[in-house]
């Protein structure tokens, strides 16, 4: 699985304003149905918020990967910002999150989504890469970031 399997330039964003973890979960929401007529907002945000109410999605060093299943869903979904500020995500090293990488599979899909969320978890530690998506100024920028910061599966 490569990252732009799930990911389009158009559900990646640079410099959002977000002050809150609900209201991030929204634009996530927002951001993820663009370009999929099959997925509805409402139940994009319900299912990103119902998962972090069950713990903290972030994953440490200024990271969450918020997650949910829709039933609607034929595949797995993903939406990535970047965050003008850091905004407090319940994580367990207490750091603001800044960059959010939001992952929607459909409902059966179980080991796809523990897959992608590996995956994801895995190219987020990369200190090199976390650096540079900070400094992204565009959303293409990101995306490119985003997709060509992981190493080819072979």
């Amino acid at each position: 699985m490569q990252i732009s399997d799930i990911l389009a330039p158009s559900r990646v964003s640079c410099g959002v304003k977000a002050g809150s973890k609900k209201r991030l979960l929204e634009l996530l929401g927002e951001l993820a149905v663009k370009d999929e007529p099959s997925l509805d907002n409402g139940e994009v945000f319900q299912s990103l918020l119902n998962r972090e109410r069950l713990g903290s999605t972030s994953i440490g060093k200024g990271v969450a990967i918020p997650h949910g299943r829709l039933k609607n869903a034929d595949h797995a979904v993903g939406a990535m910002v970047r965050l003008e500020q850091g905004i407090d995500f319940d994580g367990v090293d207490r750091e603001p999150v800044d960059l959010v990488f939001a992952l929607l599979v459909p409902e059966q899909s179980t080991e796809e989504h523990l897959q992608i969320l590996g995956v994801l978890a895995e190219l987020f530690m990369d200190d090199t890469l976390r650096d540079r998506l900070r400094s992204a100024q565009t959303d293409g920028d990101l995306y490119a970031l985003i997709v060509g910061g992981q190493p080819p599966t072979s």
